[in-house]
């Protein structure tokens, strides 16, 4: 059972992952701290409101905190853009650069189109009026 673990471990995927959810929760932090620190007081600033983070709705004394939503949204958009382009961006340049290293095309062919219902029905009734059984035999149906 240890072994199996040990295995399992050593995997490189299972590396890589741990290492892409640790550098995550990092970049996450740092984020955060954009937002909390230097965005949300800028866009305080500029709507007139000295703690944009805790903008509060009170219903029935239960409070929707807007706010720290309206932060959240701000860090989501933020990785988001900072992923797309400091991680994917490069990564497909390079792998379209090994493409062209490698005398392939830069960007891979898209696959055929799958046939139509219509085309299938139509292959199926041309099979079954040339009497063809799929596997070489032919019978005449006539």
């Amino acid at each position: 059972m240890l072994r199996g673990f040990k295995e399992f471990i050593a995997r490189g995927n299972v590396v890589e992952l741990a290492v892409a959810v640790v550098m995550g929760a990092a970049f996450g932090a740092i984020v955060t701290a954009l937002v909390t620190d230097i965005i949300t007081p800028l866009i305080a600033a500029i709507f007139g409101k000295p703690d944009y983070s805790r903008l509060v709705w009170t219903v029935n004394n239960s409070k929707i905190m807007y706010g720290s939503f309206i932060n959240a949204v701000i860090s989501f958009l933020l990785i988001a853009i900072g992923v797309y382009f400091f991680i994917v961006l490069p990564i497909n340049k390079l792998n379209e650069r090994g493409r062209i290293r490698r005398g392939l095309p830069a960007k891979p062919a898209e696959p055929a189109a799958a046939p139509t219902e219509v085309e299938l029905l139509t292959d199926i009734r041309d099979a079954l009026v040339n009497g063809s059984r799929g596997n070489g035999a032919t019978t005449d149906l006539r």
